[in-house]
């Protein structure tokens, strides 16, 4: 749903409506905040679809999507509608109980995918955390208790706990917190060879592979065919688990529900959040029924996992994303992307490349704009654009998958005045 800037309303902001009387500025973050994060200096005051106003009433495009969450765009109306629903008749009832709207989601998630058993948290890191635990589990219970191994990438991102900090590629995200957990070996994203030659060394030993099909934090990376292939071979060969982390690349964003549909294979966990909830918080481990065994009562567990609210606004989600027309247009939308992107590349020397899958892309900048990505995240603020960067030499973009054409222009004409007021200075 598009909403043209010319159409909104100044947003009036009450100083008097904060508590104790104190107005909310940016600076008051800094007070009160934990320096955890650095965000930009607008702070919005409402949205629509694709598009956000900030408290001055300056609006902007939104081609972030809050990280690829907002999937449907901004307050569409029918997850407002079930949001509101279900707030009037229970909000948390916690895993003593179980309540229907998490029943119909798993169902759902199920019938969308390999899946036959699904757990539910709050954030993608707990998903992963939750597959990480259950891989270690069920070699400890059907192989030996020396199969604990666990293979990743670098360069990968898989959440903030220590656990999948440790397994996500990164390493500047999990130094600086003392010992990390053993038995974790990063190899070359999409390097079938060293893939197969850690396998044939230690193949008895491992108890999964855990990667992004793009990776998302790490540059845009998609995987190839042939490395995912090779991933499940191997897996198959060594009685290994596949763990595929689509907590940005599914329910939608790449044309599919799921990327694991376009590459020819089916992993044995799988994790997504993000999109799931559509902006509401709600993540969901899905694998099968016999791997699932080893999560027995009392092994895992969350508070708030399977949140009645969250579960409803889910369910929505997967009908909206899923009615015939939306998830096949996502391709032809991504095309004209690519090709508006590939232009303004062209004319600034701005992009080497352009990659990813559907509307999650990585837009490789030129030696001429080397290491300048957070610059132009700046810059396309500065204009009403809202983007993403994937490292230093990446802008990363991920709209929601429901936007207009004629919001996927203006957005690239916003980026290209921001190019030019940069280039200039």
């Amino acid at each position: 749903m598009s909403v043209p800037p010319s159409n909104h309303q100044p947003v009036t902001v009450d100083p008097h409506a904060i508590q104790y009387g104190v107005s909310i500025t940016r600076e008051t973050h800094d007070q009160v905040m934990m320096p955890t994060y650095a965000p930009m200096q607008m702070i919005p005051a409402r949205a629509k679809g694709s598009w956000l106003w900030d408290t001055t009433g300056k609006d902007y495009l939104d081609f972030a999507a809050g990280i690829a969450v907002s999937v449907l765009g901004h307050a569409h109306p029918d997850l407002v509608q079930v949001l509101n629903d279900q707030a009037q008749k229970f909000w948390h009832v916690s895993n003593l109980m179980t309540n229907e709207p998490a029943i119909r989601l798993a169902q759902r998630l199920c019938e969308l995918t390999f899946a036959e058993k699904v757990f539910f948290g709050n954030s993608g890191g707990e998903a992963n955390e939750a597959a990480l635990k259950l891989a270690r589990r069920y070699a400890f219970d059907n192989h030996n208790e020396k199969k604990t191994e666990i293979v990743a990438f670098y360069n990968g991102f898989h959440g903030r706990t220590f656990f999948t900090v440790s397994v996500g590629g990164q390493s500047k995200y999990s130094d600086g917190f003392g010992p990390k957990p053993g038995d974790i070996t990063h190899l070359p994203f999409n390097d079938v060879d060293a893939l197969r030659g850690l396998f044939e060394e230690k193949g008895d030993q491992i108890c999964c592979v855990m990667l992004e099909p793009i990776q998302g934090e790490g540059g845009v990376n998609p995987a190839s065919r042939d490395f995912v292939q090779a991933i499940r071979e191997c897996c198959d060969q060594y009685s290994a688990l596949m763990v595929l982390d689509e907590v940005q690349t599914g329910v939608g964003r790449s044309g599919k529900m799921y990327v694991y549909e376009k590459l020819g294979i089916t992993p044995d966990i799988l994790t997504t959040a993000k999109g799931l909830g559509g902006g509401f918080p709600i993540a969901a481990m899905l694998t099968t029924d016999n791997i699932a065994k080893s999560l027995a009562v009392g092994v895992h567990g969350s508070t708030f996992g399977g949140n009645p609210m969250a579960c409803a606004v889910a369910n929505k989600v997967l009908e909206l994303v899923t009615a015939p027309g939306l998830l096949s247009d996502v391709e032809r939308k991504s095309q004209l992307l690519v090709k508006k992107l590939m232009e303004l590349g062209a004319r600034c020397d701005l992009f080497s490349a352009v990659r990813g899958e559907g509307l999650l892309l990585g837009c490789e900048l030129t030696d001429k704009w080397k290491d300048q990505a957070r610059e132009i995240l700046t810059a396309c603020m500065n204009e009403g654009l809202m983007v993403l960067v994937a490292g230093p030499n990446v802008i990363r973009l991920a709209p929601p998958i429901n936007i207009s054409d004629e919001d996927l222009k203006e957005g690239i004409a916003r980026m290209e005045r921001a190019v030019e007021k940069l280039a200039n200075h």
